[in-house]
């Protein structure tokens, strides 16, 4: 026993030998000329830069306005997520915080989001069950230097403003071509609970009996959310215009007893930050019908009696 034990002894102690040994030896070879101080030739570490978050990527979050470090996951747009961020652009500098709604820079990103992302789906993204959403630093965020702003999208289950976000695969880039699910179209309206208008409209199948269909889009010009019946009246008219272009048939005061229209601005919030595009529906009060009625002409928007 006492000759094992010395012999593992001896065994331990090679080892250890040979390890120091390959220590001196990496350190011989990694030395060069020294002043013998060690801890003035290495360069200085670049310092942290901002946090900027990264184009064409998803996020499996909610939408929100405004992003943090500790929130930013971002995932492949393969996989299961409810945002895809199309663009990431830069404010001006200057601001001592994150834009404010209702401001000029903050007007300015959704502008660019906006045109960036229909270019990016093919169509005015209003066209389509999506929903755009302008993302901005957080407070400490932006006080440790980062100055952008992301152009996040989101699908929705309706073009209401009450819809819920879809959880999807795949990227939306593309999204709204020709025959597109995505892209509006028919609907039908909700029941109407006495206030004479309607208030909930749901996608459906063009084939299938329907009420109301999905025009086009109006750009409504700065101003005001619209409050009064009187600031209500450009974007009833803006619609109607568009109604009659989808139709084909006369934009004259004969339109209003052929088919009523519904009007789905923005919410007021968004109106803020600076979203004009106002969602545009022929709606068909008194009957229901099957098929598109894009150029129906005045034989298929007969005027009424009532």
């Amino acid at each position: 026993m006492g000759h094992r034990v010395g012999k593992g002894a001896r065994a331990v102690g090679g080892v250890r030998a040979w390890c120091a040994a390959t220590v001196v030896a990496l350190l011989a070879g990694c030395a060069g000329p020294t002043d013998g101080d060690l801890t003035d030739d290495w360069g200085a570490l670049p310092a942290a830069g901002p946090f900027t978050p990264e184009t064409g990527v998803c996020q499996v979050a909610d939408a929100t306005t405004q992003v943090t470090l500790a929130a930013y996951q971002p995932v492949e747009c393969s996989v299961p997520h409810r945002v895809e961020t199309v663009h990431v652009g830069t404010f001006p500098t200057g601001q001592s915080g994150p834009p404010a709604a209702g401001s000029a820079d903050l007007w300015v990103a959704f502008v660019d989001c906006d045109t960036r992302t229909s270019t990016y789906v093919g169509a005015d993204w209003r066209t389509g069950r999506l929903r755009l959403w302008v993302a901005v630093p957080s407070p400490s965020g932006w006080a440790a230097g980062s100055r952008w702003y992301r152009c996040d999208l989101t699908e929705v289950t309706t073009a209401e403003v009450d819809a819920g976000v879809v959880l999807r695969t795949g990227s939306l880039r593309g999204g709204l071509a020709a025959g597109s699910p995505l892209r509006l179209g028919c609907q039908q309206s909700g029941p109407d609970r006495g206030g004479g208008g309607v208030e909930a409209l749901r996608p459906v199948d063009c084939r299938s009996r329907h009420d109301a269909e999905f025009v086009g889009v109006w750009r409504a010009p700065k101003r005001p959310y619209p409050t009064a019946d009187a600031d209500w009246a450009p974007l009833y008219a803006g619609c109607r215009s568009e109604i009659a272009r989808f139709t084909e048939v006369p934009d004259d005061p004969t339109l209003r007893l052929r088919v009523d229209v519904v009007v789905r601005p923005p919410s007021a919030g968004r109106w803020e930050v600076g979203d004009r595009g106002v969602r545009c529906y022929l709606w068909l009060s008194d009957r229901r019908v099957t098929g598109s009625l894009r150029s129906a002409g005045p034989a298929g928007l007969p005027v009424r009696n009532r």
